[in-house]
C-alpha cells in the first residue's frame, strides 16, 4: 500500500524567544515518522511558523504536542506583534501531500480539536475544510478581533464562541483555530518606505475582499525592527493567482505611489511548482508543464 503523507504547518505567537520555539520544535520532532522540515521565526510579526509532515496519525499527534508545548510557554496577556491572533497555538492546518485528500485533513483537525479542549482546557475553533460554520470558513472572519476582543465577545456573544468548549477561552493561552486546506503560499513584499498606510493602501487594493486578486489576502504592516512597510500575504490558489501576479501587481501599485520594493520573502515551505510557473514566467518560456520539474517526478515515482 502506497504511503499516506500529510502536512502540518502551525503558527505560534511567539518570535522572539529562541528557547520557546525549540522547546516547541522538540516536542514535535519527538513523535516518530514524523520529520520536521522547517521553522520560521519573526521578531516583528512576533510569530513562529514550523512545517512538518509524516503519516496522518504521527502528525496528529506532533501536533497536539506543540499545541500542549505552546500553552505551557506563551502567555498571550503579554504577548504583542504586528501579527493578528487568538492562540498561543494560533493556527493549526492540515494539508494533504501524497495519497491523502482534504477530507482526511478535515477528520484529522476535529480530532484533534476534540482533543485539545478535553486535554488541555483550550476551546478550538474549525476553518476552511474542516469548518463547521459556513461563516467560519475563512480564518480571517474566526480571528477577527484578535485574542483580547473575542475574549470578551464571548461573554456575551453566543456566535463569538468556540465550535468546541467554551465559552471562555483559556486567560493565557486563548482558542486554537484548527483547519484542512490546500497548499498555501506566506508571501511577504518589503517596501523602501516606513509609511505603513502605503503598505496597507497597496494591501487593500489586491486583495480579493476588495475586488483585487482573487485568493489574495493582504494587510499592511510596519516592520519595527528594518524601519520598513511590508505587505504581508496569504495566496491561498497559487496556480490560479501565481507569486509573478502578486509581485507584479504590488509593484504597480507601490511604484504609482512613488515607492519601490526592497525584497520579498516566501514564510514557510512551498510546492516546486509555485516557484517553477514564477521563473518560467520570468525566462519567458513556452508551453511549461509541471512534469518537466525533474523532483516533482522523482517524488511521484518512488512514493508510488
Amino acid at each position: 500500500m502506497a504511503r499516506r503523507i500529510i502536512e502540518c504547518v502551525p503558527n505560534f505567537s511567539e518570535g522572539r524567544r529562541a528557547e520557546t520555539v525549540a522547546g516547541i520544535v522538540d516536542a514535535i520532532a519527538a513523535v516518530p515518522q514524523v520529520a520536521v522540515l522547517g521553522k520560521e521565526s519573526d521578531i516583528d510579526h512576533h510569530r513562529s511558523v514550523v512545517t512538518f509532515a509524516g503519516t496522518p496519525e504521527a502528525v496528529e499527534e506532533a501536533a497536539f504536542r506543540a499545541v500542549a508545548e505552546a500553552a505551557k510557554r506563551i502567555d498571550l496577556r503579554r504577548h504583542e506583534g504586528v501579527h493578528p491572533r487568538l492562540g498561543a497555538a494560533d493556527v493549526v492546518p492540515f494539508v494533504p501531500v501524497v495519497n491523502s485528500s482534504i477530507e482526511e485533513c478535515a477528520e484529522v483537525a476535529h480530532r484533534l480539536g476534540e482533543r485539545v479542549w478535553s486535554e488541555l482546557g483550550i476551546p478550538v475553533y474549525f476553518y476552511e475544510a474542516a469548518a463547521r460554520r459556513e461563516d467560519r470558513r475563512r480564518l480571517e472572519n474566526v480571528r477577527r478581533g484578535g485574542f483580547e476582543k473575542i475574549s470578551q465577545w464571548v461573554l456575551t456573544d453566543p456566535e463569538k464562541r468556540p465550535d468546541v468548549g467554551g465559552p471562555m477561552l483559556h486567560p493565557s493561552a486563548g482558542g486554537v483555530i484548527i483547519g484542512a486546506r490546500k497548499f498555501l503560499l506566506a508571501f511577504n513584499i518589503n517596501l523602501a518606505t516606513a509609511d505603513v498606510e502605503i503598505a496597507k493602501a497597496i494591501a487593500v487594493k489586491i486583495r480579493a475582499s476588495s475586488g483585487g486578486l482573487p485568493h489574495v489576502k493582504a494587510m499592511g504592516v510596519m516592520l519595527a525592527s528594518r524601519g520598513l512597510a511590508q505587505v504581508t500575504m496569504n495566496l491561498t490558489d497559487f496556480e490560479a493567482t501565481p507569486l509573478h501576479v502578486v509581485y507584479a501587481a504590488v509593484e504597480r501599485e507601490a511604484a504609482a505611489r512613488g515607492v519601490t520594493i526592497v525584497g520579498s520573502e516566501i514564510i514557510g515551505l512551498m510546492p516546486a511548482k509555485a516557484l517553477a510557473m514564477a521563473a518560467a514566467h520570468a525566462l519567458r518560456t513556452e508551453n511549461f508543464d509541471e512534469r518537466q520539474i525533474l523532483e516533482s517526478r522523482l517524488l511521484g515515482n518512488l512514493i508510488d
